[in-house]
């Protein structure tokens, strides 16, 4: 049966919309694994969206190079965009977990697969140059790569990542690319000679192979590569809409990693929450209204409940799945003592900063317990807008407390965040204590009126039961001596000029 040139050309142009989903989404997943793998979201999916456009430049000046045969090696093309989309996750993650060097993987897969994509737009306008005049074909072409793009761009940020993970996100993409490859191979093949046919024929069935080979081995060989990173077992891994979640297991302690940086160890978190908490709670006359950003493991909840006189606790976190860890897992409810379901807690699932643009609540203390600012997506959450949000939102009486990384390992941001603090208006007290399984670590105590060390001597911890801190400890926590670094030239952190995550990377952190 004879085939119309309207079927072939919409057929290509089907291919062409399957190719602009795969790619947008391609270009998602590496820039998402970069995130994960080197940090700072914002300058790795930059680089990687730049890269891949580039190369897309380089594979359209390469098509000129191909001059017979283009049906064939836009059917080979897409095989091959097939294969590398398929296994870009599984290849990043078995070099990231036994080598330092995962960045050149990454930005290699991006090259190559910008260099596919850039081949098959004008094989796809030459091809249709056949079934449509010039003033619809370019049209159509792109128009149908640009709708494509469109649609992988929202299938990933509301199905793929979301739902299917980094893990079989890129399986779907290659069966996808694969089988609209196939149709188009099938309403074409007579354009091919015979023995080339027949090659592509035996290729589809490698790859098909291949590739559900690859979807059925994905999670274990994703698991495989994550656990060389880790010296300790995994024992619960999920990529959020956010972060990468990692629980690992050493005897009978868990630590807790975000995006493969330690968060806390079950073994000892209390010498991280005690202090930070009963510091700023105990320097707090009145405790209706308490607000804690960040925090979705549960421990300062489960400090703040030790205070009978406690009102409301509101805590927030922009992962509703790290409040649902908190809650649900077992690990987690019993370190937290089942804090997280507790009638005092309301959980907002929001970003901190809108959430407090949003608000119109006074609190009596506020408890600041975000990752650290190693990212420009993080600086913003430790600027001062941010420290003015938080100033306005407090009580006249009531106590703001950050926690501001380790003032030897990364001296200049946490001075850069105790000076942003007092440019927001804030009185500050730093404090800082010995972390055994991260080091030294700080927190810096914010009110609206002067706070001094002895201010912590009218502390009462002796009806708390706590495992670390008494009143023989606290004086220790603001003892600091001379900065390490030459501190005269710290900046203030704001949204427009931001500062403290270069600070931060600047750090000491290959000491650690």
């Amino acid at each position: 049966m004879k085939i119309s040139n309207k079927k072939k050309s919409f057929v290509l142009k089907a291919a062409l919309f399957a190719t602009g989903f795969s790619g947008i989404v391609a270009e998602y997943i590496l820039s998402t694994l970069a995130s994960y793998f080197i940090g700072n979201a914002i300058l790795q999916f930059t680089l990687i969206v730049s890269i891949m456009l580039f190369s897309m430049g380089l594979g359209s000046r390469l098509s000129k190079s191909f001059n017979t045969n283009i049906i064939f090696y836009f059917v080979i093309t897409e095989l091959m965009l097939s294969v590398l989309v398929s296994f870009s996750a599984i290849v990043s993650y078995l070099i990231y977990g036994f080598t330092s060097v995962s960045w050149v993987i990454i930005y290699l897969l991006s090259i190559i697969i910008g260099l596919l994509i850039g081949l098959e737009i004008p094989f796809a306008t030459r091809i249709n140059n056949e079934f449509e005049e010039l003033r619809l074909n370019i049209s159509n072409i792109l128009e149908k790569d640009y709708y494509g793009s469109l649609l992988g761009g929202l299938f990933f940020a509301f199905v793929g990542l979301p739902y299917l993970g980094l893990t079989y996100t890129p399986f779907v993409l290659g069966f996808i690319n694969l089988i609209v490859s196939f149709w188009l191979f099938y309403v074409l093949k007579q354009e091919i000679s015979e023995r080339l046919r027949h090659f592509v024929i035996l290729l589809y069935i490698l790859v098909f192979s291949v590739i559900l080979m690859g979807l059925c081995f994905a999670k274990p060989l994703v698991m495989f590569g994550e656990q060389a990173k880790y010296k300790d077992k995994i024992v619960f891994s999920e990529q959020t809409k956010y972060q990468k979640i990692v629980i690992t297991k050493w005897k009978n302690w868990h630590s807790l990693y975000i995006n493969g940086n330690q968060q806390l160890s079950t073994f000892d978190e209390f010498l991280y929450h005690e202090p930070m908490v009963h510091t700023t709670i105990g320097i707090t006359k009145k405790r209706e209204h308490i607000l804690i950003l960040g925090g979705g493991d549960g421990c300062i909840v489960r400090e703040l409940l030790k205070y009978k006189d406690i009102g409301t606790i509101t805590l927030v976190d922009l992962d509703e799945k790290m409040i649902a860890l908190g809650k649900t897992n077992p690990i987690f409810k019993t370190l937290n003592n089942n804090a997280l379901n507790s009638d005092k807690l309301e959980t907002a699932v929001a970003d901190a900063f809108t959430f407090l643009e949003n608000s119109n609540q006074l609190y009596d203390a506020i408890l600041v317990d975000l990752p650290d600012p190693n990212n420009v997506d993080l600086n913003k959450l430790y600027t001062k807008e941010f420290y003015s949000l938080c100033y306005n939102h407090l009580a006249d009486n009531g106590t703001f407390i950050t926690q501001s990384g380790s003032p030897y390992y990364a001296t200049k941001a946490f001075y850069c965040i105790e000076k942003t603090l007092k440019h927001s208006g804030f009185y500050t007290l730093p404090m800082h204590n010995q972390i055994l399984t991260l080091g030294e670590w700080s927190w810096i105590i914010g009110k609206k009126k002067k706070v001094t060390p002895e201010d912590l001597n009218g502390v009462n911890l002796s009806a708390l039961h706590l495992k670390w801190l008494n009143k023989n400890s606290l004086s220790a926590l603001t003892a600091f001596g001379h900065p390490l670094v030459d501190t005269t030239g710290i900046k203030v952190n704001t949204i427009f000029n931001p500062k403290l995550y270069l600070y931060y990377k600047d750090g000491n952190w290959e000491l650690f």
